[in-house]
């Protein structure tokens, strides 16, 4: 089972990215899925996170407006999309698939790791 994270890369402030998160050897379309970040001297951090079906959705408090969780389940992707990106917003951005079907804010309740993709803004 891997999950591959892909859409990351250099931005202005301001400017927008759209990553994206492949499931491959097994469908994760029953689980919740979520996306986290680590900044450089950081704890990896909550972003975003969807529950199985895509109805539920949570955003952490500092890109809330600004970031969209979405997932197409044919596909076994999730994605988000950034908008109006902050300097603030550079990390290590990671994927994550739930043990269970609802997303959630917690490492602990995800299983499965992708390998991160870097995010830099630029001011």
């Amino acid at each position: 089972v891997q999950l591959q994270a892909s859409g990351g890369g250099l931005v202005q402030t301001g400017g927008s990215l759209r990553l994206s998160c492949v499931a491959s050897g097994r469908t994760f379309s029953n689980n919740g899925m979520g996306w986290f970040r680590q900044a450089p001297g950081k704890e990896r951090e909550f972003v975003a996170s969807i529950n199985w079906n895509g109805g539920n959705t949570n955003y952490a408090s500092s890109v809330k407006g600004r970031f969209t969780i979405s997932r197409d389940n044919a596909k076994n992707t999730v994605f988000l999309q950034m908008n109006n990106l902050e300097a603030e917003d550079t990390a290590v951005y990671y994927c994550a698939g739930s043990r269970y079907a609802s997303g959630s804010s917690e490492v602990r309740a995800y299983a499965k790791w992708g390998q991160g993709t870097q995010v830099t803004v630029s001011s």
